[in-house]
This record gives structure tokens, C-alpha cells and sequence, in this order.
């Protein structure tokens, strides 16, 4: 029994990932969006059931059918009391006495890809504000949980239930529909649906707030949808093209990011032959699709620099053409990650003295990033302010697979002095 248990607690997790989304979309396509926090509601009361359910009867043979089942189930359920108390005692009892008192409901069977692709763009109306948008839609189109949500948008956990909550009231009194937008509606609000998708690959290529070094199926998800989107003629656009070029060239290092004993491996220590050379040439074919018009969004520049990391060859043309592309980041789309990322460039063309300069401009304090990347430049001249910086990055990591990276790293240097 335990050892079902123990299958049910890592199954229920990751089915919440890759189903709530679909059966709250399903439910809100059959019911309208104005009943979001109810399908969300009914949504987690599937895996709620599944968790009490599975560990004694076992887990079904189709564990997603199961689940879109019970949604279906427990939605009938509630639209048949809601009328119930519409109707009052009477109507109750009619019904009881089967005197034509069951409630007709009509569930479409889902219609994912559709369903998902209609939700994203739904809940990026103009109506909610852009912080909404993009908080609501990693919340009910992703699965985000609030911690990782607040991690995303670098806000309070009493902030995004914030503007989870107005989000919802809003689409409810403005009678927003679940539904694909136009023409230039459609392209308006193209960039929140990017922007939620591209922060859904972030959180799977790597996350603060979960111990699984890399998490798969999150950047699979997000590329399937960005895929979707290249899919549809009005959305085709060249930063859509960026996106999946920029997608496929961090795809293609999975396999060499984390090491057989599951500890994250250093760009400059990972085995190349790993890198999937045919996800690196669909990268290249998107990135050149990419490359028309004028406009330059960050996804383009981001994946150009991704691109020239999948060159195997350490050469100064490599390194000078990514510390270019950064400096034109950070002038126009300025990030603490991409200041930091550009740091290590400068390394790599001026070496460690001037990178600990540019690094200590920062003054990321808070960041375990910063001060890991510190103990790295600082090895080469400074062992014991190496060490100081990786203690401080032991102090401020949130997750297991950090600290033990951490402490890899401290055990490293103690062996080399």
C-alpha cells in the first residue's frame, strides 16, 4: 500500500501540471468564463479525489480520463443543485419523485489544443491590467502556483492573489468570453501570450522555488504552445519565430545541464556531444525566419545569444558576438539575469579583472547567483574571497539542487588549494 501511495504523490503533482489547465479550459468552454474560479474549484477538487481515491483502489488505467470524468461528474453535480435551490423544495421533490426533474447537461468532450490557445488569449484582455493578465494566465492556463507565480513576476505572494482576484471579478462584471480575438485585437494581445509562455519555459529551464533541476515537461508544454501559435497564420509573427528558435537551442543542452548524480553542470564543463544537434538545427531554420522586419524584441536577441552557445568552438569571435548581443539587451530589455549573463561574456573577452568590476557594480546582494558567479571569477586570483562568496550563495539558496551544487563547488576549490 505504501509503495502506491508513494506512486500517487509524485503522479497527482505532475498530472496537476499537464491536466488542471485543460479541465479548467473545458470547463469554462461548456460553462463560460465568467465561471472561472468555479472550474478552477471543481478542477482541484479532481486531484483532491485522486489523491484520497488512488493510494487504496489504485491508479487508473487512463489516470487524465479519470480526471476529466470526475470534472465532468462534479459540474453536472453542481449545476444540478444550483437549480435545485433555484427552483426551491418543490422542484427538489419533483425531482426525487422522477417527474421530469433531471437536469440536461451537455459536456463537449475537450478539444485541448483549441481550448488552451482560447484561454490564453482570453484571459489577456485589455480589460485587466498587464500584470493581471500575465499573472492570471500562469495561474490557470500553466498551473502556477502563487510561490512561483510571485517568483516569475518578482512580486508578493499577497500581491498576485491580488490581482488573481480582481482579474477574475473583472472578466466576470465585463462578461468576457473565452474566445480567440481578430485581427489587430488578436496581435494586441500577442505579447502577454508571449510573455506567459516564455516565463513558462523559464520556470521549467529553471526554478526557485522546486527541486527538480530541469522541469521538462513545462518547457515542452511551452514550446508546444508557442509552436501552436506558428501554427496560426494572424500569430506567425517573427518574434513568434524568435521564441522557438530560442526554445530549441535551450532544449538542445538538456541533456548535458545536469550530470548522472543530479548535480547542474557548468556551461563550460558540459559534454557537447550530449547537445541534440537536430533540436540546434531547427533553431537555426526558426531563428532565420525570425530575421525579417525591423523590430528587434528581446526573444530575438535572446536567441541569438542562446544560438552562439550551441557553437562547441570556445573562440573570441563566439564570446565577442555574445557580449555584443548582451550590451544590446541590456540597453533595451534590462534584467538582473541578463546583467548577470553578461558578466561571465566579459569574462570570457577581458578576463577576471574587469568582469569582478562589472560584477560588483551590481550589488545583486540578494541573489546566490551573483555571489556563485563571484567565487568563479574570483578563483583565479582571490581563493579565500572565492570561498567567502560561495558561503554567502550557501546562505541565500532556495532550493536543494543549489545548495548541493554549492557545496560541490566549495568541496572543488578546498581540493584545488
Amino acid at each position: 500500500m505504501a509503495s502506491i501511495k508513494m506512486g500517487t504523490e509524485q503522479l497527482v503533482p505532475h498530472l496537476f501540471r499537464t491536466e488542471f489547465r485543460k479541465i479548467t479550459a473545458m470547463l469554462c468552454r461548456n460553462f463560460g468564463l465568467e465561471y472561472l474560479g468555479d472550474s478552477e474549484d471543481i478542477a482541484s477538487e479532481c486531484f483532491l479525489a485522486a489523491l484520497e481515491t488512488w493510494p487504496y483502489k489504485g491508479v487508473p488505467a487512463n489516470p487524465s480520463a479519470w480526471l476529466f470524468r470526475v470534472a465532468k461528474n462534479k459540474a453536472i453535480n453542481r449545476l444540478r443543485r444550483e437549480k435545485s435551490r433555484r427552483e426551491g423544495e418543490e422542484g427538489e421533490r419533483r425531482r426525487e419523485e422522477g417527474e421530469g426533474g433531471e437536469v440536461e447537461v451537455y459536456m463537449e468532450l475537450p478539444r485541448v489544443q483549441d481550448d488552451e490557445l482560447r484561454m490564453l488569449f482570453a484571459v489577456c484582455h485589455p480589460a485587466l491590467s498587464a500584470e493581471s493578465q500575465v499573472a492570471l494566465a500562469l495561474r490557470v492556463c500553466c498551473g502556477f502556483g502563487i510561490d512561483e507565480i510571485a517568483g516569475a513576476l518578482l512580486a508578493g505572494k499577497e500581491a498576485v492573489n491580488k490581482r488573481l482576484y480582481r482579474a477574475k471579478e473583472k472578466i466576470r462584471t465585463e462578461g468576457i468570453q473565452l474566445e480567440l480575438p481578430e485581427g489587430a485585437e488578436l496581435i494586441n494581445r500577442l505579447q502577454n501570450v508571449l510573455i506567459t509562455i516564455y516565463l513558462l519555459f523559464t520556470e521549467g529551464y529553471y526554478s526557485e522555488t522546486n527541486n527538480e533541476l530541469i522541469r521538462e515537461e513545462l518547457c515542452f508544454e511551452a514550446m508546444r504552445l508557442a509552436y501552436s501559435l506558428t501554427e496560426l497564420k494572424e500569430t506567425n509573427q517573427p518574434e513568434v519565430q524568435a521564441l522557438m528558435a530560442l526554445f530549441c537551442f535551450h532544449a538542445s543542452r538538456f541533456p548535458a545541464r545536469k550530470s548522472a548524480t543530479g548535480n547542474w553542470v557548468l556551461y563550460s564543463e558540459q559534454d557537447t556531444s550530449l547537445w541534440n544537434r537536430e533540436l540546434i538545427t531547427k533553431g537555426a531554420q526558426y531563428l532565420h525566419r525570425a530575421s525579417v522586419g525591423q523590430y528587434v524584441s528581446r526573444y530575438h536577441l535572446e536567441a541569438a545569444i542562446a544560438y552562439w552557445h550551441t557553437h562547441q568552438v570556445d573562440s573570441p569571435e563566439k564570446w565577442e558576438s555574445i557580449l555584443e548581443l548582451y550590451d544590446q539587451l541590456m540597453k533595451q530589455y534590462p534584467s538582473q539575469v541578463a546583467a548577470l549573463n553578461r558578466v561571465y561574456a566579459v569574462y570570457k573577452v577581458h578576463g577576471s579583472e574587469l568582469a569582478i568590476e562589472s560584477a560588483e557594480k551590481l550589488r545583486l546582494i540578494k541573489s546566490p547567483y551573483y555571489f556563485m558567479l563571484l567565487a568563479e571569477l574570483y578563483w583565479e586570483q582571490d581563493n579565500l574571497h572565492a570561498r567567502i562568496s560561495l558561503n554567502k550563495a550557501l546562505e541565500l539558496a532556495k532550493t536543494d539542487a543549489d545548495r548541493n551544487f554549492i557545496h560541490k563547488r566549495l568541496l572543488s576549490f578546498n581540493y584545488e588549494e
